[in-house]
């Protein structure tokens, strides 16, 4: 049995590009409302909810996208009438790409942002924003998989971005 092993080289798909800088919308000292941008993926209702338990937010606007697409103009509008946006879920590469892109979208309308992504996921997730200029997007971690896993898995992980978002908040 013969094996060939071949090299070839693998292009990154994220150009470093960094054209116009975008300055991030701080947190307001004071929250009254937050928005729960959900990607419909596998897990990212159960890590919205939970967050939104532990921080203790009573006004909160829920909107939901698919996975793999934009966010529409209405979803954003949606969500950005809170004070803050909490998106998720990023653990995959094109769900990873919209949940940035749509983060970046809130932020240029005015809305401070928080994005949810797998460990696994958030070195490409702070490359994207960096090439989108991006480079300081608040984006927190939580452990991979989420799919697949019951509920109070899902749960345990999501305690360790929660506690990430209530430093970000606690640093306003």
């Amino acid at each position: 049995m013969n094996v060939k092993i071949m090299e070839r080289d693998v292009l990154n798909p994220l150009a470093d590009t960094e054209f116009n800088k975008i300055v991030l919308n701080p947190i307001p000292d004071r929250i009254g409302s937050i928005s729960l941008l959900d990607n419909t993926k596998s897990g990212a209702n159960i890590v919205l909810e939970t967050i939104r338990g532990i921080l203790g937010y009573s006004k909160v606007f829920k909107a939901r996208k698919p996975a793999g697409a934009p966010g529409t103009g209405e979803q954003i509008k949606l969500a950005a009438e809170a004070d803050l946006c909490i998106l998720a879920l990023g653990d995959c590469g094109s769900c990873t790409t919209w949940l940035i892109l749509d983060a970046i979208r809130l932020e240029k309308q005015g809305t401070p942002t928080i994005s949810v992504c797998s460990d696994i996921f958030t070195p490409f997730a702070r490359e994207l924003a960096v090439s989108y200029g991006a480079g300081n997007l608040r984006i927190v971690e939580v452990e991979h998989p989420l799919a697949g896993k019951p509920r109070e898995s899902i749960v345990n992980k999501a305690s360790k971005p929660a506690a990430q978002i209530k430093g970000i908040l606690n640093k306003v």
